[in-house]
């Protein structure tokens, strides 16, 4: 079969942004350049990639096929540059990390740090929801991944590196702000303001709600951490949210932390990757970095 490294990635392009025209924008080159290496790639292959059913894009099961391998050799071919580079005394190439939306409050200033120590290190950052995430885990589409609940049906290398507590806010001055060790039957009449399901807040939350027996009464649920804050401060109701995704300054966001039982929900950031991923060297100096720095960030942060 006689394929180019320049079809594959193309082909790749296509896959990414779903159409001839803007694969070949992304590419710097031609539409017709691009149509026809696909044609190309297709008959050496033997079996149609993709098909056009109105204005999207579909592959076909070859084509499937094609994208997983391709991915797999465009990492193999940047981890052997690197490596070689690292045989050379140099730190460059590329890193690409995928992270659920509230690890969009730390991951930003940790890759921030990471970048001045190593400038020719070019980072792609890439934010989802929860789903959008396992989506790319699934096809093993970056070099690390962050979350704090994994799926449970992907073999997983998974390193802990920093505390994810989700919290109990409530509007500044309610009523219940200011005790401690509120009983969880407290909150029995409260309306909460939850994450959508199937967010990992959502579902840590879930989790540990059903193991104390408690049924929160859910008026909103919402996507958007800072939409979940605006409406607690607005006085629509409680929620559990990432003590990450709440400033140093409660006061300044007009929200507080409710003192109960059982709370904070005691969860972790990990780092993901599928189990027998050979990592990059880059990405496995960025994994060294984030150890380092995390908990450095979180005390100066939290203090």
């Amino acid at each position: 079969m006689n394929v180019t490294f320049r079809q594959l990635r193309l082909f790749l392009a296509l896959v990414e942004h779903g159409s001839i025209t803007a694969a070949a924008r992304a590419c710097h080159v031609t539409q017709p350049t691009v149509s026809m290496q696909l044609r190309e790639l297709s008959d050496a292959v033997g079996l149609p990639l993709y098909e056009q059913i109105g204005k999207r894009l579909f592959l076909t099961a070859a084509g499937e096929a094609l994208a997983e391998t391709a991915r797999a050799i465009e990492q193999e071919w940047a981890a052997f540059g690197q490596r070689i580079d690292a045989m050379q005394g140099l730190t460059r190439g590329q890193l690409r990390v995928a992270v659920v939306s509230t690890a969009k409050y730390f991951v930003p200033r940790i890759l921030g740090s990471f970048c001045t120590a190593h400038p020719d290190i070019d980072v792609t950052l890439e934010i989802h929801n929860r789903d959008g995430v396992v989506a790319r885990l699934r096809d093993n589409r970056d070099d690390l991944y962050i979350m704090s609940m994994p799926p449970s049906d992907i073999e997983l290398e998974q390193h802990a590196f920093l505390p994810n507590p989700l919290v109990l806010i409530a509007p500044e001055g309610h009523r219940l702000a200011g005790r401690a060790g509120l009983p969880l039957a407290e909150l029995a009449g409260e309306r909460f303001i939850l994450r959508e399901r199937g967010s990992g807040t959502r579902l840590a939350c879930d989790a540990h709600f059903a193991r104390l027996g408690f049924e929160p009464r859910v008026r909103l649920e919402l996507g958007s951490n800072e939409a979940i804050k605006q409406a607690v401060a607005g006085g629509l109701g409680l929620s559990v949210i990432s003590r990450h995704a709440l400033t140093a300054h409660l006061e300044d966001e007009q929200l507080a932390v409710l003192d109960v039982q059982d709370f904070p929900v005691l969860c972790s950031w990990s780092t993901l990757y599928p189990r027998g991923k050979r990592l990059s060297p880059v990405a496995t100096v960025f994994l060294e970095h984030l150890e380092d720095t995390a908990r450095d960030w979180l005390a100066k942060r939290w203090r």
